[in-house]
């Protein structure tokens, strides 16, 4: 029988007190793994299917093999391990801004993503995702290295920002400098915890030629009915 609660790693961050804890739910019989910012929950291994889905609907619009991806934001993993489960993708290159999250993995702490910082076509990268999408891209050994794929999950949507310095991103201009690091016909995923926007599909259209809302529904314990989130998936031309 696990602790009813335990934390397993806390730390003071620029962006806040973020940490990572366990706890026992009583009535699903489950371990429940959840990151708190400051007071706020992020993410709880209770509600995986929007995670789950962004890497599963982004890489779906893609044909060909050898897919190179970006995620980012590594969170609990989900994202990146649906990724690597597609046998298409030749690499997997994760930007995450914190350190100590980048730590959970490489020391095991998240059960259910184990073998995700162990496989050899992934490569964590502690970076500013937004810094490096407005500047030489992503991979900081090759400036200017295109991708198949970006797959965001970071701000809660681009609305409800961590912190606004992100703001820029979701702009028409901010999305054009993201689109110079994806190849022809390359695919960007978002995922949002906001309904369908038609302000942000918008934005999108302005620099890519398909663009569509995906609504992820998904059963919530805690109210005995459902939630949903969205997944926006755009694809350049090529």
């Amino acid at each position: 029988m696990s602790a009813r609660f335990e934390e397993l790693a806390w730390r003071e961050t620029p962006i806040g007190e973020i940490s990572l804890r366990r706890r026992r739910d009583p009535t699903l019989q489950v371990d429940v793994y959840e990151v708190k910012l400051d007071d706020a929950f992020l993410m709880s291994s209770l509600f995986p299917v929007a995670e789950i889905e962004l890497a599963r609907l982004g890489l779906a619009a893609l044909t060909g093999a050898d897919l190179d991806v970006v995620v980012g934001g590594l969170g609990l993993g989900y994202t990146a391990r649906t990724a690597l489960a597609d046998d298409r993708v030749r690499s997997l290159l994760v930007v995450e801004a914190i350190e100590d999250v980048i730590d959970w993995h490489r020391r095991g702490l998240l059960p259910f993503a184990a073998g995700l910082a162990d496989d050899p076509r992934t490569r964590l990268v502690r970076a500013d995702f937004f810094a490096a999408a407005a500047g030489d891209g992503f991979d900081p050994d090759r400036p200017g290295r295109r991708f198949h794929a970006v797959l965001l999950d970071i701000d809660h949507s681009p609305r409800h920002l961590l912190h606004p310095r992100h703001a820029p991103f979701y702009t028409p201009a901010g999305l054009r400098r993201l689109a110079d690091h994806l190849h022809p016909g390359g695919v960007f995923a978002l995922w949002s915890d906001d309904p369908p926007d038609p302000d942000v599909e918008a934005a999108l259209a302005t620099v890519f030629a398909g663009v569509r809302a995906h609504v992820v529904p998904f059963p919530n314990p805690h109210t005995g009915g459902e939630s949903a989130n969205t997944v926006y998936v755009a694809r350049l031309d090529g």
